[in-house]
This record gives structure tokens, C-alpha cells and sequence, in this order.
């Protein structure tokens, strides 16, 4: 491998301070992460379920031994569509310093490809509204908008 190339990996619990720190540092997530060391248990719980559900992986994107990317990935098959499955793609972020470098590219290409190799019919994401740049960028990887999404918040 040469210096600076991307390696995309399932995720391991020692990651998850670098996890912890992308989150918090995102302005726009309102997601309430912190790196107050009080809320770690609430992310190794968190972890723990990703990692022991079969359906359900959490990605890291690496550089140079550095986590620069994340993203993580659910299949859900459902009785619609004659009883197909779909790949949902959540959490996607790029350390704020490194965009625009292919990162995030290299991330979906990978989700995509191992949604191909599960013989998945449908990749899908959901992006904040307030996220226009993120928008351009995943249009220009081939993904069409097409649902609008509701949420409700009950913590």
C-alpha cells in the first residue's frame, strides 16, 4: 500500500475515540455527541449492537494508520418489491480537515460494492437537509432524490 492510499475496514472498539471525536466535531449533526468521557459507555453499548447484529456493519475509512472516514451500513428485506432487500447507508463522515480528497467517495464505492455482492436490489441514504454539499455529492455518485424522510424524536 502506498502512503496516503484509503483502506476501508469493519470498524474495532479502539477506533472509537476517533469515532467519538468526528462526531462531536460536526457542527451541523445536532446528534449530541460529545467526547466528555462520562457518555463512552453510550457509544460501546452502541458499538456492541452494531457489531453483533449479522445484518448491520460500522466502516472505517483509514490513512496512514489514521481514521479519516466513517460510515455504516444495514440490510433490511422487507415483503415489498416480491420480498427484496435494500442496503441502507447511515452516519457517513469525513473528517471535516480531509473532504474533498476522495474519502468519501471511496466509502460509498465500497457500500455499494458489497451491497452488489449480498445481491441487494436498492442502496439508500438519507442526508440532513441543511447538508447542500453532501446533497451535490452523492447526486454525482448516482444517487437520485426521490422520498422525503420524517423523523421523530423521542429522547
Amino acid at each position: 500500500m502506498a502512503s496516503g492510499d484509503i483502506i476501508i475496514r469493519e470498524a474495532r472498539e479502539r477506533d472509537l475515540p476517533a469515532l467519538i471525536a468526528m462526531f462531536a466535531a460536526d457542527p451541523l449533526g445536532g446528534h449530541g455527541d460529545t467526547t466528555d468521557p462520562e457518555a463512552y459507555p453510550d457509544y460501546a453499548c452502541a458499538f456492541a449492537t452494531i457489531t453483533a447484529s449479522s445484518n448491520q456493519a460500522l466502516h472505517v475509512a483509514e490513512r496512514d494508520g489514521d481514521v479519516v472516514g466513517t460510515f455504516q451500513t444495514m440490510i433490511t428485506t422487507s415483503l415489498n418489491a416480491r420480498g427484496s432487500s435494500a442496503m441502507i447507508i447511515e452516519a457517513v463522515h469525513t473528517r471535516a480537515d480531509l473532504r474533498g480528497q476522495g474519502i468519501g467517495a471511496r466509502m460509498i464505492e465500497f457500500a455499494i460494492a458489497e451491497a452488489k455482492s449480498r445481491g441487494v436490489r436498492l442502496v439508500q441514504l438519507t442526508s440532513n437537509a441543511v447538508r447542500k454539499d453532501a446533497h451535490r455529492f452523492y447526486e454525482r455518485l448516482g444517487f437520485k432524490p426521490s422520498h422525503i424522510g420524517f423523523k421523530m424524536a423521542l429522547k
